[in-house]
């Protein structure tokens, strides 16, 4: 962990935050992220669900009828302590918390703790221990579930999942990929094909090899279909 990160964090000038969805994409973040780290959040699971109906997204035109599917962090019951998912933990500055609450307004900022965390490999131990010391505040996005949800339509955009299997091969592997799709429920909803004239705001540009894997990965969602 650089000295400056230290100075920061000493100063109370920093803010993790769990990313599990496109915030694992670091091609999609767009403010001045100082450090992340490759993580599993313990306790809590992955769905994709219809989004609260809270109006349209700002900046973003969507087809008729068209109300895509969120991805969204539920906390596990207790009938599933071996309930957890991967994820990107940003080391972000405080300052930039309200623009990323402004990018996640369909969802409720939740506070989590280091003791949920498992770190991976790419992260020295004295980094991490001294995470753990630092007392910085830690947060997850979960959808807001105090709103109805939207009507009609509400498939999953291929150009946002495309974002977020990208990040998942990026920091996990192929592995990681795959296990991003059978750890996430409800991926029986329908993909809206919107690749070649993207409605996600921070689409990304797939290879080949990338475009072939996810497909695979998606493929076996088929054979499961309690998934």
């Amino acid at each position: 962990m650089s000295k400056d990160l230290r100075q920061k964090a000493d100063a109370g000038e920093l803010v993790g935050y769990f990313g599990y969805g496109s915030l694992v994409n670091r091609a999609t973040l767009r403010t001045d992220v100082l450090a992340a780290f490759p993580v599993r959040l313990k306790g809590w699971r992955r769905t994709w669900r219809a989004r609260p109906d809270m109006g349209p997204t700002p900046g973003v035109v969507l087809p008729d009828g068209v109300t895509p599917s969120l991805l969204t962090a539920i906390r596990a019951s207790e009938a599933a302590p071996e309930a957890a998912i991967d994820g990107l933990l940003v080391i972000d500055l405080i300052e930039n918390l309200p623009e990323i609450d402004a990018r996640e307004f369909r969802y409720h900022r939740r506070d989590i703790t280091f003791e949920e965390l498992e770190f991976g490999c790419s992260a020295t131990p004295e980094a991490t221990e001294y995470l753990f010391q630092s007392g910085l505040n830690l947060h997850v996005y979960e959808a807001r579930s105090e709103h109805p949800p939207t009507q009609g339509h509400s498939p999953i955009l291929r150009s946002y999942l495309d974002a977020v299997m990208q990040g998942f091969l990026t920091e996990f592997g192929p592995d990681g990929v795959h296990r991003f799709v059978t750890e996430t429920e409800a991926f029986h909803t329908p993909i809206h094909e919107d690749r070649d004239a993207p409605l996600y705001p921070r689409a990304v540009t797939l290879s080949l090899a990338e475009t072939e894997l996810f497909e695979l990965a998606l493929g076996r969602r088929a054979r499961d279909p309690g998934n």
